[in-house]
């Protein structure tokens, strides 16, 4: 246990309190507004080697995540969409085959995972996000790495805008999908 908490300190998702144990670190806002742009300016990037190195069969691959959700789109089925999301990034960010990006993304994705998902709930939001998708993903089939990364770059920003959209209505007491 002692280990384990030792290794979440280190990804700075606890913080060690000598003498009383540990508390999990909260994020706020400020920090969701600092992450987004830097996120996206590092996944617009792997989106751009991605599609400079891709070969065939990896391109195949990303056709079928990228079915995957559309199906999920389809059924309306968030987690399944939210799942599948993560794999296509993911896989995104292995073809980019560029060990400094991923592992810089893959400390800042355990930091905005819960806003990831959560921006789903906005009304609309899982449609805007599949067409993001398939601009970004026509972008990487056509080889045109400016625009995957554009497109890869525009659909994290537009996270953060659904989020701070999200965050408006719930002010206001309005119903959205749960």
């Amino acid at each position: 246990m002692r280990e384990a908490l030792k290794v979440l300190a280190a990804e700075g998702l606890v913080e060690l309190v000598p003498r009383r144990g540990c508390r999990v670190m909260e994020l706020s806002d400020a920090d969701a507004e600092q992450l987004f742009p830097v996120m996206a300016m590092l996944e617009g990037r792997c989106a751009h080697e991605a599609t400079q190195r891709a070969t065939a069969a990896d391109l195949a691959e990303l056709r079928r995540l990228h079915q995957v959700l559309e199906q999920h789109a389809a059924a309306n089925d968030r987690e399944g969409y939210y799942a599948a999301n993560h794999v296509f990034h993911s896989q995104v960010q292995a073809l980019a085959a560029n060990r400094w990006l991923d592992r810089v993304c893959g400390d800042l994705r355990k930091f905005l995972r819960l806003w990831r998902g959560r921006q789903l709930a906005l009304p609309g939001r899982m449609e805007a996000s599949i067409n993001e998708h398939r601009v970004l993903l026509d972008a990487i089939l056509q080889g045109d790495a400016p625009r995957a990364e554009r497109a890869m770059h525009d659909h994290l920003m537009a996270q953060w805008a659904a989020l701070k959209a999200l965050q408006r209505l719930e002010a206001k007491g309005a119903p959205h999908a749960a």
